[in-house]
């Protein structure tokens, strides 16, 4: 199943049997006191200059958030949008849990971007899959609902059909939503691991979508996050993942994923491979 996306000129297609989807993490104020402090400011030179460095080192779309506590996130996300576009032409993931702020943001994104997020929630589905619909978006699900991120990977994929159900009430297809299964900190308990990985592979396998998660968050707490970020996505990738969340700017996570894409017989991923190399 292949899920397109695409900013003004170029088309990104999401696919478990084609190159990994690297989806720049950066462009998120959460945590980073002076990119906070600019977005409130309208000052969209760290913006410009965040999503220029992850295009240069491999990212392929950008995760656009403005979600600032007492912002004007409608505002914000508009403009970071408009600034991001201004700066590199690959598709964005507008990224708000506010509908009032996503419908901002894609007003005056160009192309086909995804939306980050909707969940199984009834209030959540009831929202953002109109907006999916009315500006031909893709979409991410995440596999919670009212009750809270189940630590059961048969809980998640019932979620997941929910979720495309739902979306083929508003005759969103499927190949346009990507399923998020939720990589928790595996310092939170020894099974986090491999719950999700059971559930990328279930969800692969059952529903044949397309899956996606924020990598970085299996290292949440731990110490040298790096390396294990590097070893959980060729894991992952081997379960059925065709996108991630995550920072193109770490060498050891593009290295990860080059080789993954490798061993996996991936198309063109032998030249890819050298090429990264030979740079």
């Amino acid at each position: 199943m292949q899920t397109v996306i695409a900013s003004r000129s170029k088309t990104v297609v999401i696919d478990r049997d084609g190159p990994f989807v690297i989806i720049g993490e950066r462009l998120n104020p959460t945590g980073r006191q002076k990119l906070a402090e600019d977005l409130c400011s309208l000052r969209m030179d760290v913006v410009r200059r965040e999503a220029l460095a992850q295009v240069e080192a491999g990212a392929d779309a950008l995760d656009v958030n403005a979600g600032i506590p007492g912002a004007d996130e409608a505002r914000l996300l508009a403009e970071a949008v408009r600034a991001v576009m201004g700066a590199v032409d690959v598709p964005l993931c507008i990224d708000s849990s506010s509908a009032e702020a996503l419908e901002a943001g894609l007003a005056v994104c160009e192309g086909k971007p995804l939306v980050n997020s909707v969940t199984g929630e009834e209030a959540s589905l009831s929202r953002v899959l109109p907006l999916v619909k009315k500006h031909g978006a893709a979409v991410i699900g995440l596999t919670t609902d009212e009750r809270g991120i189940l630590n059961h990977p048969g809980e998640r994929l019932r979620i997941a059909r929910k979720i495309l159900q739902r979306a083929a009430d508003y005759s969103i297809p499927p190949e346009d939503v990507i399923i998020d299964p939720l990589a928790l900190p595996v310092g939170g308990g020894p099974r986090r691991g491999v719950v999700t990985l059971e559930s990328i592979r279930l969800l692969a396998t059952e529903l044949k979508v397309n899956v996606s998660v924020g990598a970085s968050n299996v290292s949440f707490g731990l110490p040298n996050r790096l390396a294990l970020n590097a070893a959980f996505l060729p894991l992952a990738m081997g379960a059925g993942l065709s996108c991630a969340l995550t920072n193109p700017l770490v060498s050891e996570t593009r290295r990860a994923i080059l080789a993954a894409d490798l061993l996996l017989g991936k198309e063109g991923a032998p030249a890819r491979w050298l090429e990264h190399h030979r740079k």
